[in-house]
């Protein structure tokens, strides 16, 4: 079967804050765009709760990588467990892109000079979302990273494993370990370089013990060809039966996917209001996308 080549998008719940935090994002990077907002219909309200006309998501672009936004509602908080990291080779860069991610935010590690580089910061911005800046040079200029913490501690190895062993052009590119005596609990990955369809992610235990670990508020999207790749991705990946809705999944390791077929924007994104509304409506009911279902709706059946 093969299976999809687009890229993992990650997908950002913000309370009712999507559209600011998507303006000061894409003003603050170089390379930015703001490429697609929908909005709320009536469909589903008794579900999502929220006003007609309301913007529903951002889809936006920083760099080499691609963003939603979505005002879900107070539901999900952000936690470090998913970052951004960034590298830039320009001193003046990482100082631009750190005093306006700081300002209404909190510094996890100041920018400063560490054993590990030259120029580095970890920062919590005005929204919540995490980003660490390293003065350097990469390919991926943004690059997701996954920390794993709390009850999933110490298993980033296996993590990657299981991913790799999913997805397309997979390769784990370098694994550092923690020497002896550097942590005291289940840390043993350092820090992880991995691609999963040809897009770069990093990965790591923390070295010390944190009070929260991954959650809804960050997901990632992955857009799927047919039904086959649909259910080819929902079979590998979901593994906690109660958060299977609307497309979302959550997978052994607490990291939360959506699961979604191409064809379904394209009979939401429709001109007729009336088959665009059935098909939301049919596809809040679904767990996994059934895209004959969709279909059905879409002309009424």
């Amino acid at each position: 079967m093969k299976k999809s080549t687009h890229n993992i998008t990650p997908f950002l719940w913000f309370d009712d804050q999507a559209e600011e935090a998507v303006k000061f994002y894409t003003s603050i990077f170089h390379n930015a765009e703001i490429e697609n907002i929908t909005r709320y219909t009536k469909a589903g309200r008794e579900i999502h709760g929220q006003e007609a006309g309301k913007v529903m998501t951002v889809a936006f672009r920083l760099e080499d990588l691609n963003f939603t936004a979505l005002n879900g509602g107070p539901v999900f908080r952000f936690t470090p467990a998913i970052s951004f990291f960034v590298t830039t080779e320009s001193p003046e860069e990482i100082d631009h892109l750190y005093e306006n991610l700081i300002e209404g935010g909190s510094a996890l590690m100041p920018l400063d000079k560490y054993p590990f580089g030259e120029k580095f910061g970890w920062v919590e911005d005005k929204f919540g979302l995490s980003w660490q800046l390293m003065l350097g040079s990469r390919h991926q200029k943004i690059v997701p990273c996954l920390m794993f913490c709390g009850e999933q501690q110490g298993k980033t190895e296996e993590a990657m494993d299981f991913y790799t062993s999913i997805f397309e052009d997979p390769d784990i590119r370098m694994v550092s370990k923690y020497e002896e005596g550097e942590t005291a609990i289940n840390a043993t990955v350092k820090h992880a370089e991995f691609s999963l369809n040809g897009q770069e992610y990093m990965a790591m235990d923390s070295g010390v013990e944190q009070p929260f670990t991954f959650n809804e508020a960050i997901s990632l999207v992955v857009l799927c060809h047919g039904q086959n790749e649909v259910n080819y991705y929902w079979n590998k990946l979901s593994a906690v039966r109660e958060a299977e809705q609307c497309g979302w999944l959550k997978d052994q390791f607490g990291v939360s996917w959506q699961i979604v077929p191409t064809k379904l924007f394209k009979l939401m994104n429709v001109p007729d209001r009336e088959k665009s509304q059935r098909v939301t409506e049919a596809m809040l009911q679904m767990k996994k996308i059934e895209i004959a279902e969709l279909e059905k709706a879409y002309h009424g059946e």
